[in-house]
């Protein structure tokens, strides 16, 4: 039996204006389907960031966790590096 099959990410903190709550940019690159050029492709996740600690352009890393609220599905794991 296997344990802690949660998903992580790493993105970019874009928003921290809400109170416990960051939003998080995770960039992927892919090829097109179709003409097999390279595009960047974006997702946004709201994260429950309890000690208010990540500021705009740090990059986070997330993982899943219990629904907190009608958004929010992620939390806070740790502050990878800090925006310059």
């Amino acid at each position: 039996m296997r344990k802690n099959l949660r998903k992580v990410r790493i993105g970019t903190v874009v928003s921290n204006k809400m109170k416990k709550t960051i939003v998080v940019r995770i960039e992927r690159v892919m090829q097109h389907p179709v003409y097999g050029r390279t595009i960047k492709e974006h997702s946004k996740f709201y994260a429950h960031d309890e000690k208010n600690e990540a500021g705009i352009g740090d990059l986070v890393r997330i993982t899943e966790t219990r629904p907190m609220s009608a958004l929010k599905r992620w939390r806070l794991v740790e502050i990878v590096e800090k925006a310059k």
